[in-house]
């Protein structure tokens, strides 16, 4: 194991690093706008010198004879978010976009029927389809033969990873949908 890579400060992401720390000589990868925050996640300081702030922008990493890059994904659904795309194998990893709840399948067949696994998650988490849009035109310039989300079934092939682009292209996030103010309860 030679990096790892935690996208985002959610618990499913970050909660073990320092156990992954402390039983491997890896190095790991943080967004810059975490790296204040991992002492709460009880890193211990023995492996604070193996974690790198990834840039706002990004950045690449070697690995063998190719690049692995982390490309910016911010706020979806995270401020500080990153997604991994390896252009050999041409696999785009994007953490929570995409994500899918209560299919029992790993690759989506019928893209129609898989969004009823998506929606609610991505109407909820994804702020604004802003973002969205902004990551459709960066994702567009990018020859991906499979988007891998950290939840649920993935997409396989040009025409499903055409399909879920187009779809997250059209999705409203859940501050398109609020309304224009919150209410005091009761």
């Amino acid at each position: 194991l030679k990096y790892m890579f935690f996208s985002h400060q959610d618990p499913d992401i970050i909660a073990a690093m320092n156990g992954w720390l402390m039983v491997t000589d890896s190095k790991a990868f943080l967004p810059e706008v975490w790296m204040r925050f991992v002492t709460h996640f009880g890193v211990d300081e023995l492996v604070l010198n193996r974690i790198t702030a990834i840039p706002e922008s990004g950045m690449t990493l070697p690995l063998n004879d190719t690049t692995i890059y982390l490309i910016p994904a911010h706020f979806i659904h995270s401020c500080g978010n990153f997604q991994v795309y390896d252009s050999v194998s041409k696999i785009l990893y994007t953490g929570d976009l995409g994500a899918s709840l209560g299919n029992d399948y790993t690759v989506v067949e019928d893209f129609d029927s898989h969004i009823q696994y998506m929606e609610g998650f991505h109407t909820r988490y994804m702020p604004t389809s802003r973002v969205l849009k902004m990551w459709v035109n960066m994702a567009r310039k990018l020859d991906i033969d499979i988007i891998a989300p950290q939840h649920g079934a993935i997409f396989k092939g040009k025409e499903m990873v055409e399909k879920f682009i187009n779809w997250i292209d059209q999705l409203n996030g859940w501050i398109d949908m609020a309304g224009d103010s919150f209410n005091i309860p009761g």
